[in-house]
């Protein structure tokens, strides 16, 4: 089985979250801008990403690439998670909805997030993110 964890973190936080859940799927770690493989040859992947502005996708470089693998996510295994510092988790519940439309089998059926520097627990539940991921 063929995992990928791909990301963008800007202050490290969604970052350590990353390396947490790649840890936990035995699966292999990308930043957005690093990855050049196609969606269409992973069994399962995992999206991270931080809220940003009106809790969103960071916009220059993740959102393009999310919507770029949109059509490629029907029938995978997907997993989600970032980091915020404000909202109430908006940017999290509407990019699962996405992952959903998408015909993706969302893990766990919701993605894990965490207010502003994730703490032990945080990463315990992105490795048991990672973990699923990989069942």
């Amino acid at each position: 089985m063929k995992k990928a964890v791909i990301y963008w973190s800007g202050t490290g936080n969604t970052e350590a979250m990353a390396k947490a859940v790649a840890e936990g799927a035995g699966a292999e770690l990308f930043t957005v801008s690093d990855f050049s493989g196609s969606i269409g040859d992973y069994d399962s992947v995992a999206f991270g990403c931080p809220a940003m502005g009106a809790e969103v996708l960071e916009e220059d470089e993740f959102e393009p690439f999310f919507t770029a693998a949109e059509d490629k996510l029907d029938g995978k295994k997907v997993a989600l998670f970032g980091s915020y510092g404000w909202g109430d988790g908006e940017w999290m519940r509407n990019w699962e909805e996405r992952v959903k439309n998408s015909g993706a089998v969302l893990v766990n059926g919701e993605g894990v997030i965490a207010n502003e520097t994730p703490g032990d627990d945080d990463l315990e539940k992105c490795r048991e993110l990672g973990k699923a991921l990989s069942e």
